[in-house]
């Protein structure tokens, strides 16, 4: 059974998804700028190290409430 997570969804051509399907992650980033992108992780870890790479917590001083709102989404995964 494939349980899937959405971390953001700024419209439909800005949103970031992720599919858990048994020990594989599956995140699919979909962007107006780069369309879609797709990335497979086989742990929860390695997809965390990813998310703060990039989103880096800098990027996001000026609003740091949406950083920690999509933080807190991929920890739930």
């Amino acid at each position: 059974m494939i349980k899937k997570h959405l971390i953001y969804k700024k419209d439909k051509w800005n949103m970031l998804t992720v599919e858990v399907n048994g020990k594989t992650l599956i995140l699919r980033e979909i962007s107006d700028q780069w369309g879609e992108e797709c990335h497979t992780f086989l742990s929860r870890p390695a997809m965390m190290q990813w998310a703060e790479e990039r989103f880096p917590k800098e990027r996001y001083a000026d609003n740091e409430e949406e950083w920690s709102a999509i933080m807190q989404a991929f920890k739930e995964v």
